[in-house]
């Protein structure tokens, strides 16, 4: 897959996405597959209540799977805002000190002006080519905002 040639569209991660949304579907089916044919009574002591708490054990696990597919990265003309895993984060362009994309990392990480380091899993690594050139895109994104600012 290529990269948008628009510069503040949203950076998302390709593969973990798809991952991610295929296993949380996979989840929600497969609990429910077990807990309408576990049988019921007897010598197992299975309930109603049993069955319903397994889909529901089913659907959080995709409930957090998808909150993995949804991750992402929305640039504006005034900054960044980043949603990881656990937490939503919006910084403006003038405080990214550099971009960092290597050393092993699984993703973008954005050193700030504060010396604090805020990872980017919308850039993933596993995403190969794309993934270096989105970080470029990210990159140019800060250059630019850092020239602006310092005229």
């Amino acid at each position: 897959m290529t990269t948008t040639s628009e510069p503040y569209a949203v950076f998302r991660p390709r593969r973990s996405r798809v991952v991610a949304t295929v296993a949380a579907v996979a989840s929600v089916i497969a609990f429910a597959v077990v807990a309408l044919t576990v049988p019921r009574g007897g010598v197992t002591g299975w309930a109603g209540i049993d069955s319903v708490m397994l889909v529901l054990f089913g659907v959080l696990i995709a409930a957090f799977l998808m909150r993995y597919a949804l991750v992402r990265a929305v640039p504006t003309e005034r900054g960044l805002q980043v949603r990881n895993l656990i937490s939503t984060r919006t910084i403006e362009w003038v405080q990214v000190v550099n971009v960092q994309f290597g050393g092993g990392q699984p993703w973008l990480v954005l050193e700030l002006d504060d010396t604090e380091h805020l990872a980017v899993m919308a850039v993933q690594r596993s995403d190969g080519p794309s993934a270096q050139a989105e970080a470029g895109r990210m990159a140019a994104l800060v250059q630019v905002h850092s020239t602006v600012h310092d005229h």
